[in-house]
C-alpha cells in the first residue's frame, strides 16, 4: 500500500519519539515533531490505524506495527545515506544535508538505494554521526555518551550530534568542533556545569552545559 509523503513523515516522526526510551508518542509529542496541530495529527493516527501501520489507543497516544517500524526504518535509512552522498560527494556542508534529504527519503527505489549504500562502500554512520540502518532494517550500536557526563582529566573523541539544526551546527563550525575532534576535558564549572576542553593539546575553549548535553562522545585513552 502506497503512502503520502505526509503519511511517511508521520510514521518517521512516531520511530524517532519512541526510539528514546519513550513507550509511546503521544499526539501533542507527534505535532512537536511534524510541526503541526494536535487536531491534525488526531486524525492522521487514526488513518495510519485504520491502515495497520501503527497500534493508536485515543488520548494514550500511538506505536508502530511492525510494518509501521520495517517503512520508518527504511526512511531512516534512506534518509541517512543521502546525507552522506551530499556531504561526501557533493561536498554540502554537514547543516545543509537534512533538509534536502529531507526530500530524497521519499524517492521510492528499493535498487537506487542499494545502489547508493554500495556506491558509499556501505557507511555505518551519517555526518552527523547517526547510525544508519542496513538493508534488514538493524542499526549498529557503538558506546558513547553525551559530553556533560564526562569527568575532568578524561579523553574524549566526538562522534555525533544529537541536535541538527542549522544554527547548532552552524554554532560548532565556528569552534572548529567536528566529528572526529579529539579533547581533553580540563575543567567543569560547579556554578553552571559548562566545561574546559583542551583541543589538539594546545588550543582551549569553554562550552555551555546545552551544547555538552548536545554532543556524542567516546573515551579514548
Amino acid at each position: 500500500m502506497l503512502l503520502t509523503f505526509t503519511e511517511e513523515n508521520y510514521l518517521k516522526a512516531i520511530f524517532k519519539i519512541t526510539e528514546r526510551a519513550v513507550k509511546v508518542a503521544s499526539t501533542n509529542m507527534v505535532a512537536e515533531q511534524v510541526n503541526t496541530s494536535a487536531a491534525s495529527v488526531t486524525d492522521m493516527l487514526k488513518k495510519l490505524s485504520d491502515k495497520g501501520y501503527i497500534n493508536y489507543e485515543k488520548y494514550k497516544g500511538a506505536t508502530l506495527s511492525p510494518t509501521g517500524v520495517k517503512v520508518a526504518t527504511q526512511l531512516i535509512r534512506k534518509h541517512r545515506l543521502w546525507e552522506v552522498f551530499l556531504h561526501d560527494k557533493l561536498k554540502f556542508p554537514w547543516e545543509q544535508v537534512h533538509e534536502i534529504a529531507e526530500q530524497l527519503e521519499h524517492i521510492n527505489s528499493d535498487d537506487l538505494i542499494s545502489r547508493l549504500d554500495n556506491f558509499l562502500g556501505n557507511p555505518r554512520f551519517d555526518p552527523h554521526g547517526d547510525p544508519i540502518p542496513n538493508s534488514e532494517g538493524k542499526f549498529m550500536l557503538r558506546n558513547q555518551t553525551s559530553l556533560d557526563m564526562v569527568h575532568s582529566g578524561q579523553r574524549v573523541l566526538v562522534v555525533g550530534v544529537t541536535q541538527h539544526s542549522v544554527d547548532f551546527l552552524k554554532y560548532l563550525n565556528q569552534l572548529k568542533v567536528k566529528l572526529g575532534t579529539a579533547f581533553k576535558v580540563m575543567a567543569v564549572t560547579d556554578y553552571d556545569k559548562s566545561i574546559t576542553l583542551e583541543k589538539d593539546g594546545a588550543e582551549t575553549l569553554t562550552i555551555t552545559h546545552q551544547v555538552a548535553k548536545n554532543l556524542l562522545v567516546k573515551f579514548q585513552k
